[in-house]
């Protein structure tokens, strides 16, 4: 699909819901209103760059996994799974939407430790008693299955081949994008850059936009990705999410793998995966620290001095490699524990959070994206319980922990 073209003013003086960002957040919560009977309420999606050049939906490597620490995140995620293999039918069947599936090659943990290795078969037992297809592995089974690997180093691996792996994000996002604005979803090209609070401080009444338009509202979004923190502070709200720089490089292999492989988390945090023809690899700086929001700048020594030595001493076979592509994306990232932050606010009550997702936003957007949805109309989560991820536990610095963040 090409890039729409959005107008720079919105239609209205009032919304009856203004969402912050425009990205696959917030496409996914105009959807899921737009799309709910029960809802008949107006919607204004407001979006800095509707190129999405540096959002990160843009820049995201687009996989789904079940393997997480807590079993809220393992039922998010196979809502996620389902929702994206049956895309077409969750669209209302609309014979224009193609359908996208999973690329299932699943997860693949390496544990270099017993401390690591007692951490992933903790986590197996969340997920085998979610009904996922997580296994163990022993080094020697991980060889049998995949003969590249050097498991010298290796205690035990955590594979879960059924709904894990990768999937057309962008599609999907394209989509939500469309057929809300289809069903009324006004989108602008815009920027928010103010919120004015009643007298009580209890309710968001207005947004002020870059372009000096003060627009009056009934509920308030939050879905401003990275930039989050920025957004909350303009209705005099602190949240512990910050921008984190994420490497992606994609690289030819001189003698290809005869098979798939794997989503390899590997214990020293690189990860890399089959890309096509191609493979992909990502890792975080080993300085990873907040950086400003316009910060795209790569670092080129880190596939020198960091990926590629890893890649390498994984998959033997990697030894002659040629780097073909690689760019820099943004973690909204949860410095607290690593979760969503979702919900209201509980004294700025018409002020909702769909944020600090920590890497695994754009696999739980479905499900998220229909809870919120669901809280704006009924005024509760109905589908799925995400009560866990509510802000409550960010005042009262309760963290909520989930371990399995790449």
């Amino acid at each position: 699909m090409n890039t729409p073209t959005f107008p720079h003013r919105p239609e209205k003086t009032r919304y009856d819901v203004i969402i912050v960002g425009g990205a696959i957040y917030g496409s996914a919560v105009a959807w899921f209103l737009a799309s709910n009977a029960d809802f008949d309420g107006s919607v204004l999606v407001v979006e800095r760059d509707p190129t999405y050049e540096f959002a990160s939906t843009s820049l995201t490597n687009s996989c789904i996994r079940q393997q997480f620490s807590n079993e809220i995140n393992i039922r998010v995620s196979q809502f996620g799974a389902e929702y994206v293999k049956n895309l077409p039918r969750h669209l209302e069947d609309d014979p224009r939407v193609p359908e996208i599936g999973i690329q299932n090659f699943g997860y693949m943990y390496l544990a270099d430790t017993d401390e690591f290795a007692e951490a992933l078969r903790e986590a197996q037992s969340v997920q085998a008693a979610c009904g996922a297809a997580t296994r163990i592995l022993a080094p020697e089974e991980i060889k049998r299955d995949y003969p590249f690997y050097n498991v010298d180093d290796v205690v035990a691996g955590s594979h879960n081949p059924v709904d894990e792996g990768y999937f057309d994000g962008n599609t999907l996002f394209d989509w939500w994008k469309r057929l809300a604005r289809e069903k009324g979803a006004e989108y602008v090209s815009n920027e928010v850059v103010a919120m004015t609070r009643n007298a009580s401080q209890t309710r968001v009444e207005s947004v002020t936009l870059r372009s000096s338009e003060t627009i009056s509202c009934g509920t308030v979004v939050n879905a401003s990705g990275p930039r989050a923190a920025h957004t909350a502070r303009m209705a005099g709200i602190d949240i512990p999410v910050e921008p984190r720089k994420r490497y992606t490089f994609i690289f030819a292999a001189e003698t290809p793998l005869d098979q798939d492989l794997p989503l390899t988390i590997d214990p020293s945090g690189v990860h890399m995966r089959s890309d096509g023809v191609y493979y992909l690899a990502g890792c975080p700086p080993d300085d990873d620290r907040a950086v400003d929001y316009n910060d795209f700048i790569e670092d080129h020594g880190i596939w020198e001095e960091k990926a590629w030595p890893v890649i390498a001493h994984r998959v033997p076979q990697f030894e002659a490699i040629k780097l073909t592509n690689s760019w820099v994306g943004h973690y909204a990232f949860n410095i607290l524990d690593h979760n969503a932050i979702l919900g209201p606010h509980p004294k700025v009550e018409n002020f909702i959070f769909v944020n600090g997702f920590s890497g695994h936003g754009l696999q739980q957007s479905p499900a998220m994206g229909r809870g919120t949805a669901e809280l704006i109309t009924y005024g509760t989560y109905r589908s799925l319980d995400l009560s866990p991820f509510g802000y409550l536990r960010i005042a009262e610095n309760r963290p909520f922990v989930e371990k399995a963040v790449i």
